[in-house]
């Protein structure tokens, strides 16, 4: 092992064992604070969760805490009842390539029930995910509901051996169809692979008894459900199915779909508009349901409006034959550049849920958490007056509200240069939100000293002489004290946003002597509607011209050595970076690029996403009719590849050979080019999906990534 490659290693290894906070919840007095954390286990080849709790006491003053952690690293899901006198959990076991599920029910001194979910085989496997995965207890505490995959019809070939015996006393499977086991079924796509059709699970335990609940359309697949107040029924969200394709969901939060209320004898209302797409539904405390709501399509991620039904509206609707198109209240509109408010500038909800418990005491108020600029800021909504307070911790970093409780509320903060630690405060009374002091319940864990000297300092930078709509955009430069090399990395999505908060890359670019620009480009989210639909049509041209004059600015401060400048990102990132390398052969020294988009009209036909590179390169998306040659051209012009006989940057991809939302092969072209134009191209293939996310995939890509700019930034 080279000197080099042993330095790294070492960061990583160290940063490895700093543990990130998965949630938090507070007991029903806002006393305790269980709270949920993961670390890497690199001897184990994944992460380990495990479980804190704190006890507070009337001040919110730590005053006990557990002694170590319990590990939680088989558990799917969990949910407390409502009067704390139970604890759901779905433990999944495996064995080998075996595994089975159970849901376990823990009173306060024993398993009150263990139930074999596999053994039952009324459903799939249970879905844990944050597109459709929940858990939620009826407030009799009686019932359970959660979301699995639907048991798939049984087939067999046209031609099969069968036991005489059953063929001759008629006992043979009549629901067996035969010659369809190899019909094609699609699934929700990257990360979501095998899950196809979702349904509603409902356990009684008095008796055990675990149940499908019918009456959702056989082109809906449920998720996000929730006990309605009056307990006859479920509220959720459906998304449609009958396309000629389904596209994928995670990320997109564009898709069709509405919230709906179910009872358990099978009566079936849509609760929202028909054509929207709508997320994270939350019983309001008087009865009514609030949820998150944007338009269908166009960009894959963008500003949300927050919509109320109240409790009579929503009983008029479950009460009749009559649909809601006209009777959902807005809370809180979308926010086309930015909202003035009593205590700073707010530019519109982009997170995509609310925390499980929302209120405030009295019901009154909404706390919720958001992208804002830089940062991710938290808020208070007030449901009367519609006033927005922001209630962030004051430090410069990132707050996301967690569980709020008997007006308690917990959330997890965190900076470039500090790992996610827990606070908890006390709400006040309306009006007096500014008046909010947080408190420190956990103290990061094994920080080393050099990262303690990482500064992010946050760019506003504009384009003068300039006729386009959005001149502005903003960026973190994250540095030390010295002069140091640069790297230059462009987010993905492309309607993301970087923040400054704790992250494993950044840090280790850090303690390896690197400065790094993260650059929220025009399109990003956090900076108002208007600057996420300005990209569209202009991709591959707007971004890049950000991602430029961020580097021209940034080359110009002490901090960096502008000699010294390389490229990395992911996704579109990577699209980015290509872009940049193909246009800008002399500024940039070497690259890195994770699954990088490269040529649009080539990827159209094969991603999880289609209608993003139409989208994105301005077109309206169909999948009828002729594809015309008009729009191929335009997708593979505003593409990377145009530009690939250009790059002289030695270039290192790393890829996914699962990978659902750019198919590797996009990268595998981009390198064969590269290499036959004699740029110095390796390419790392990992069984993994687009994310590159599991330990072993980005410990190998991390490592051997610095390692290739910092090899070629000495060149």
């Amino acid at each position: 092992m080279s000197p080099q490659i042993e330095k790294i290693v070492n960061a990583y290894k160290t940063l490895s064992k700093i543990p990130s906070i998965l949630g938090a919840r507070l007991n029903n007095n806002g006393t305790k604070v269980s709270s949920r954390w993961s670390v890497r286990n690199i001897d184990k080849g994944k992460n380990s969760q495990y479980m804190i709790d704190y006890s507070l006491d009337t001040d919110l003053k730590v005053v006990a805490e557990s002694d170590f952690g319990v590990d939680i690293s088989n558990e799917l899901l969990s949910a407390v009842s409502p009067k704390e006198s139970y604890k759901a959990v779905i433990r999944e076991d495996k064995n080998g390539k075996d595994k089975k599920c159970f849901l376990e029910i823990w009173s306060r001194n024993c398993l009150s029930h263990s139930i074999d979910l596999t053994a039952l085989d009324v459903h799939g496997d249970v879905y844990a995910d944050g597109e459709f995965g929940s858990l939620d207890w009826s407030a009799d505490e009686k019932s359970l509901i959660y979301i699995a995959e639907q048991k798939p019809k049984k087939s067999e070939p046209y031609i099969k051996r069968k036991l005489v015996d059953k063929e001759n006393n008629g006992d043979g499977d009549k629901k067996i169809t035969p010659g369809e086991e190899y019909i094609y079924k699609p699934d929700w796509g990257e990360q979501l692979v095998g899950k196809r059709r979702s349904v509603v699970v409902k356990c009684d335990l008095e008796t055990e008894a675990v149940t499908l609940l019918e009456g959702i359309p056989d082109n809906m697949c449920p998720g996000q459900v929730r006990f309605s107040a009056d307990g006859k029924g479920v509220v959720g969200v459906v998304w449609e199915i009958d396309d000629p394709s389904r596209l994928g969901l995670i990320f997109c939060t564009n898709r069709l779909s509405h919230i709906f209320w179910l009872s358990f004898d099978g009566v079936y209302r849509r609760l929202s508009k028909p054509v929207a797409s709508v997320r994270s539904p939350r019983i309001t405390p008087d009865g009514g349901v609030v949820w998150l709501q944007r338009t269908v399509g166009g960009p894959h991620h963008a500003c949300h409006q927050i919509v109320r039904l109240s409790k009579s509206n929503f009983e008029s609707i479950i009460s009749t034959q009559q649909t809601n198109d006209t009777k959902e209240e807005i809370l809180l509109d979308i926010v086309s550049e930015k909202l003035f408010i009593k205590n700073g500038t707010f530019y519109g909800m982009y997170g995509t849920s609310f925390p499980i418990k929302c209120w405030s005491d009295d019901g009154k108020r909404l706390i919720f958490s958001t992208i804002c600029l830089n940062e991710v800021n938290s808020y208070v909504l007030n449901l009367e007056t519609k006033e927005i307070t922001q209630i962030s911790i004051v430090d410069k970093g990132s707050t996301t509200v967690l569980c709020v409780s008997a007006d308690v509320i917990v959330a997890s903060y965190s900076n470039v240069a500090t790992p996610g630690q827990l606070y908890v405060t006390k709400l006040p009374e309306c009006g007096s939100e500014m008046s909010i002091e947080w408190k420190r319940v956990s103290l990061p864990a094994n920080i080393p000293e050099w990262l303690k000297d990482a500064q992010a300092e946050y760019l506003h930078l504009e384009h003068s002489n300039c006729d386009d709509d959005v001149k502005s955009f903003n960026c973190i430069l994250v540095s030390g004290k010295e002069k140091r090399p640069l790297v230059v990395w462009p987010h993905g999505g492309p309607h993301s946003a970087f923040v400054n908060a704790y992250s494993l890359e950044t840090a280790l670019f850090h303690l390896l002597g690197f400065a790094s620009l993260q650059i929220n480009y025009r399109g990003s989210t956090g900076a108002g509607e208007a600057s996420v639909c300005f990209l569209p049509k202009r991709v591959g041209n707007a971004d890049v011209v950000d991602c430029k004059f961020a580097t021209d600015e940034v080359a110009k401060q002490s901090v960096v050595d502008e000699r010294r400048m390389c490229l990395y990102g992911g996704s579109h990132g990577g699209f980015l970076v290509a872009h940049l390398s193909g246009q800008y052969p002399g500024v940039y020294k070497a690259v890195v690029a994770r699954n990088p988009v490269i040529d649009c009209s080539s990827m159209a036909g094969v991603t999880d996403i289609p209608d993003w590179c139409y989208v994105e390169a301005g077109l309206n998306y169909h999948e009828s009719g002729e594809v015309l040659e008009k729009e191929l051209v335009a997708m593979r012009r505003c593409s990377p590849i145009i530009h690939v006989h250009k790059v002289k940057a030695p270039t290192a991809l790393m890829l996914g050979s699962n990978d659902k939302r750019v198919p590797y092969y996009q990268g595998l072209d981009y390198a064969k080019r590269l290499k036959a134009n004699g740029v110095k191209t390796r390419v790392f293939m990992y069984e993994d999906n687009h994310s590159l996310s599991s330990l072993n995939s980005e410990m190998d890509n991390l490592i051997n990534g610095t390692d290739w700019l910092l090899t070629h930034l000495k060149e």
